[in-house]
């Protein structure tokens, strides 16, 4: 009898731990907010970012991390001088406005990297911000390239642009669409050519 029950066992195991596995990943998704508009009495500038969500396959932890690299002390003064830099994780709102280019599945030991090296962007040896040449898209395209991705060409200072090229560069995490499947159309009524939104791109 208890062999019969152990038999039974083995199937719903297997299928749970198979289930468990696919489940315990954390997805990463580089993106670039457009800016240009005005929110809190604050202009929001071109900006790129960070977003992972998944969870951990040894511990179980649960993921919901953004970063992006700002300056400390935004100003005009910027355009002249090197500045302080911080790591900040913008809120769920600004992530959904943002437009994705990248998103590939890590392992932990990756996420784990991918950690450390924004940790280092707060250090005193990485949080120097230079509008030009040490800005969001260079700990953007750093974290990238931690995550074995290829980069465009650096400094830069459109995200959008930035991260467009890429994502060439990197076809397979080329963030797409999921594609939707529209009904036939019926015989009598003809079909009415649909139209995709794009959402919005690109900034610092």
């Amino acid at each position: 009898m208890t062999r019969r029950l152990f038999r039974s066992l083995i199937p719903a195991f297997m299928l749970a731990l198979i289930a468990g596995q696919a489940w315990a990943e954390v997805t990463v998704t580089f993106y670039a907010h457009p800016g240009a508009r005005v929110r809190g009495g604050y202009l929001l500038f071109p900006h790129a970012y960070v977003h992972a969500q998944g969870t951990v396959d040894a511990t179980g932890e649960a993921v919901d991390w953004s970063a992006g690299f700002t300056a400390e002390s935004p100003g005009p003064h910027l355009l002249f001088v090197r500045g302080g830099g911080v790591v900040a994780s913008p809120d769920a709102r600004y992530v959904d406005e943002g437009q994705p280019f990248l998103s590939l599945t890590v392992d932990d030991a990756t996420w784990h990297a991918l950690r450390a090296r924004a940790d280092w962007w707060n250090s005193p040896e990485g949080s120097v911000y230079d509008l030009r040449r040490r800005n969001c898209i260079t700990f953007i395209a750093d974290l990238a390239r931690v995550a074995g991705l290829r980069t465009a060409p650096e400094p830069s200072m459109k995200p959008g642009t930035f991260l467009e090229a890429t994502a060439a560069l990197n076809p397979a995490a080329a963030w797409r669409e999921e594609a939707v499947v529209s009904p036939a159309p019926s015989p009598v009524t003809a079909a009415r050519p649909g139209s995709e939104a794009n959402r919005p791109g690109a900034q610092p």
